[in-house]
């Protein structure tokens, strides 16, 4: 019953936001109530109104890393974001690419999908976004998060999920839309995978920040007379 669902989702939901809050930090408790208000309240009844409800959801799934950045950190900072926005743009691919397939049964069900009522831009979509994720994979040495090494290595896998990106856009058809979505599984974990690999240690920020404060000291200490 809905009585029941509810019961069981918020002796779930309460003991899960008070363990973050108090054994992690009240950010990351925060970040998990807002996301659990976005899906409740928010994701899942536009899913009947209006197609925006792909556009919240993949704000929905951006949320988790950003919640493993600042319980790690206790920060909101640009390594967060850019988590976030890796997760964000890689989840319009995977889902639209999944959803072409099931345009039927979303029909008979009554959700406003883009597949079904908007199927071009779902197709448009999903290859901007594939192509957002080079986009961000060469911010991330940027925000000296990882390495150079990372947008070059990321580079061929991120150029085939986009490939795959363009044929579902060309072809518009369930092969095509299938290749997509079996690409977006394999693809997340790997990029993530090649960003650990390839990320910046703490230990050399902290040094190279300890180096550029040095540096203005000394530099001010040559300017006094």
């Amino acid at each position: 019953s809905p009585l029941l669902a509810v019961g069981f989702a918020a002796s779930c939901g309460v003991p899960g936001i008070a363990l973050l809050t108090l054994g992690v930090n009240p950010l990351t408790g925060a970040l998990g109530a807002f996301n659990i208000f976005l899906y409740t309240c928010c994701y899942t009844p536009l899913k009947r109104m209006s197609i925006a409800n792909t556009w919240v959801g993949a704000v929905v799934g951006a949320i988790p890393p950003i919640m493993g950045w600042t319980a790690a950190t206790g920060s909101l900072d640009a390594g967060a974001l850019l988590l976030g926005g890796i997760l964000y743009s890689w989840q319009f691919p995977h889902f639209n690419a999944l959803s072409w397939g099931l345009r039927e049964d979303y029909s008979r069900g009554g959700y406003c999908m883009m597949s079904v009522t908007h199927p071009g831009l779902c197709r448009r979509v999903a290859l901007r976004h594939c192509l957002a994720l080079i986009g961000l994979s060469t911010l991330a040495p940027v925000l000296n998060i990882t390495t150079w090494t990372f947008p070059v290595i990321s580079l061929p896998i991120n150029l085939y999920i986009s490939y795959l990106g363009f044929r579902f856009y060309r072809d518009a058809d369930r092969s095509s839309s299938r290749k997509l979505f079996f690409c977006s599984l394999w693809h997340l974990p790997m990029l993530l995978l090649v960003m650990f690999t390839c990320k910046k240690s703490v230990l050399e920020k902290e040094d190279k920040g300890e180096l550029r404060r040095g540096s203005r000291e000394m530099a001010l200490e040559i300017r006094l007379p």
